[in-house]
């Protein structure tokens, strides 16, 4: 399943806190678990599937899923900034992968990633000092949430489901 995630709804299958999860928004039979994680303010694409293999390989970055994310900040990065990132940058729990990295507009930058470590996109823009006003993930896998209002799900077209098997049969 394909969901257009609205903030305010937490990535996880069940909550303590009584928080609406992603798996409250899919009504369907299936017994379902996300793909990754999504801060509960990010919006954007989550994938969610009843096939666990798949879903640890989606997340893996030894596969390499484009994992695309539009990035407001509170200041304009610079150019500098842009390239510390297209380089990696060093985090508390490590060095993070070269990303892509290409300005929308001002404030607003497009970021590829394929790795999915916890705040990942924050913390890396935290690194080159800048505070993340707004996140939302607009691929994953190459796929949109073109045509889905937030918090709105549609099942993946049987093509679809098949590229993304392919995609992680390296």
């Amino acid at each position: 399943f394909l969901l257009h995630k609205p903030a305010g709804v937490v990535t996880t299958a069940r909550d303590p806190g009584g928080r609406p999860t992603v798996v409250d928004l899919v009504d369907h039979p299936a017994r379902v678990v996300p793909v990754g994680r999504l801060d509960i303010d990010t919006t954007g694409v989550l994938l969610l599937t009843n096939d666990g293999d798949l879903a640890h390989r989606l997340a893996h970055p030894r596969y390499e899923v484009d994992k695309v994310y539009e990035v407001e900040c509170w200041s304009q990065p610079t150019d500098a900034d842009l390239q510390r990132l297209r380089d990696g940058v060093e985090l508390d729990d490590g060095p993070t992968r070269p990303a892509s990295v290409r300005r929308i507009d001002g404030a607003r930058i497009e970021l590829v990633i394929h790795e999915g470590r916890n705040r990942q996109v924050k913390r890396m823009l935290e690194a080159v000092g800048h505070r993340v006003k707004r996140l939302h993930r607009s691929r994953y896998a190459g796929l949109t949430v073109d045509g889905l209002a937030p918090g709105e799900w549609r099942e993946l077209g049987r093509d679809e489901a098949h590229a993304l098997v392919h995609l992680t049969q390296r």
